[in-house]
């Protein structure tokens, strides 16, 4: 691989990735990336001096990072301070108590035990179990695999891993299975809210995503410095072994001699040859022509948009409800919230929010001093431009809907920043401010996303619209598969 010239075009967490692998093996590795950090979604908002993580907050799958900076001759922790939550998540209904998941599934079956029943602690077992073993089933035949279809997963499983796949009943939707399952339905809502880690709807997406409780499960972390600091961790490693990241630099086009890759063009006119190109963006970037007409001819399909979200990064003295680091407050109709968005492209009138506390991290004391807190906090909404007036609205009720769960985060305007699809879409071009790729939706959804490979030679993808989906660990696995497509190819 040592006369090898590649260019990555995105540093996200799915193209520094490749980067690394495919800088431990010795190519000459050029990244390119349009804003001023590394990290792509990973980033932090400024608000009032203050450093807010306001992107992804949820580190799981550990050891998915743990082999990638092994491989390239590092320790995680040598790189990345990390504290594992005992706490995975704090749950909010209105008029009810509260309800944490425990990384110890005793702890919360027996939280489960008192917030509910006994019969559903004994489902939360079983649920726990199931989840493991279907987890265990897909990791190596799906999720760490080169884009398998429905067949070639089955005969990489074995047949004991496609019975239990078989058993999650993979044509049910997530919500049917989690009906099934339990009898309480604010446990229903809990756990089909897992389909909108990958931005899709719970009455849509496939029962086998129940398959995140168990990746949570196995181990959530914080990492001092916010999940940025696995970015920059990224970047230092693949400096060290020789890589170059080329900050504030943006890609203009892929160019292709005939059917295969021959480099990028940058904005400013510079020329950058390569045997390869990883491209790490929203694939719409590439299918509307945004880097060449050549170039869109690599992924033809258009699929239907994820969610997108409103959020607010402020830094605030909190009141009226005790938090931990990561918070839900559910609405009390889940359907409606997923009918209006994406039925109706609007916000429902209660919607679900998310609030992540930074400073309530185990182990890792405040960093911001003084008396306010960081606080995250996020409303799905839809993949669509929204007017001025209509974020400001919409803001008001994601604030509001907090006030009525009994929390009152009162910081100034001045102490708060607002994110809203538009915003995203002008940091993520193509992607029409839609967060998580592509949607997981119907019993096949899995299988239709674009794998590393292109129908251009030389041109590879990596990012939340590629095979295995959208998650900080997923992304990362997509780069990972993207370097080992090149590896394999470069060496015949």
């Amino acid at each position: 691989m040592r006369q090898t010239k590649i260019i990555v075009v995105g540093a996200g967490i799915g193209g520094l990735s490749a980067a690394l692998d495919l800088c431990s093996r010795g190519a000459s590795v050029t990244i390119v990336e349009k804003n001023d950090y590394a990290g792509g979604k990973v980033h932090q908002t400024s608000v009032a001096g203050k450093s807010i993580d306001s992107g992804p907050t949820v580190f799981t799958l550990r050891p998915v990072f743990d082999r990638l900076f092994q491989r390239a001759g590092f320790q995680l922790e040598d790189l990345v301070e990390l504290a594992q939550l005992d706490v995975l998540a704090r749950h909010f209904w209105r008029g009810s108590d509260t309800l944490d998941l425990f990384s110890d599934p005793a702890q919360s079956a027996e939280a489960i035990h008192r917030f509910s029943s006994a019969k559903d602690a004994d489902h939360y077992r079983r649920f726990a179990q199931k989840s493991a073993a279907l987890f265990n089933a897909l990791d190596l035949s799906f999720m760490r695999a080169q884009r398998p279809g429905p067949v070639a997963m089955a005969w990489q499983a074995g047949l004991r891993d496609l019975l239990t796949i078989i058993r999650s009943k993979p044509y049910q939707s997530l919500w049917q299975s989690v009906c099934a399952t339990f009898d309480d339905p604010r446990l229903r809502q809990l756990f089909a809210r897992y389909s909108t880690y990958c931005g899709s709807s719970p009455y849509l997406a496939p029962a086998t995503l129940t398959l995140i409780a168990h990746a949570e499960r196995a181990g959530v972390w914080t990492l001092r410095g916010g999940i940025s600091s696995l970015a920059r961790a990224l970047q230092t490693a693949i400096e060290a072994r020789g890589g170059e990241i080329r900050l504030q630099t943006a890609a203009a086009e892929v160019v292709c001699d005939g059917s295969a890759v021959t480099g990028v063009v940058l904005r400013n006119g510079e020329h950058l040859a390569a045997d390869a190109v990883v491209f790490n963006g929203d694939l719409s970037a590439l299918r509307e022509g945004l880097l060449g007409d050549a170039a869109g001819a690599a992924v033809p399909r258009a699929p239907d948009k994820t969610l997108s979200a409103i959020t607010v990064s402020t830094a605030a003295r909190p009141t009226g409800q005790d938090l931990s680091f990561h918070n839900v407050f559910f609405g009390d109709d889940y359907a409606k919230e997923f009918e209006a968005i994406f039925q109706h492209a609007s916000v429902c009138a209660d919607p679900t929010i998310y609030v992540c506390a930074s400073d309530r991290a185990t182990g890792m004391p405040t960093s911001t001093g003084g008396n306010t807190e960081r606080f995250f906090c996020l409303m799905n909404a839809p993949a669509v431009p929204l007017s001025p007036e209509t974020v400001r609205l919409e803001t008001e009720k994601l604030m509001r809907t907090l006030k009525t769960h009994g929390l009152h985060i009162d910081g100034s305007e001045a102490a708060r920043v607002i994110a809203h699809p538009g915003d995203f879409n002008d940091r993520f071009p193509g992607s029409a401010g839609a967060l998580y790729g592509q949607p997981t939706h119907g019993p096949f959804g899995s299988f239709t996303r674009a794998g590393a490979r292109t129908r251009i030679r030389g041109l590879y993808l990596a990012g939340g619209g590629v095979h295995p989906g959208a998650g900080v660990p997923m992304v990362s696995i997509s780069g990972q598969l993207a370097a080992s497509c090149i590896i394999d190819d470069m060496g015949r």
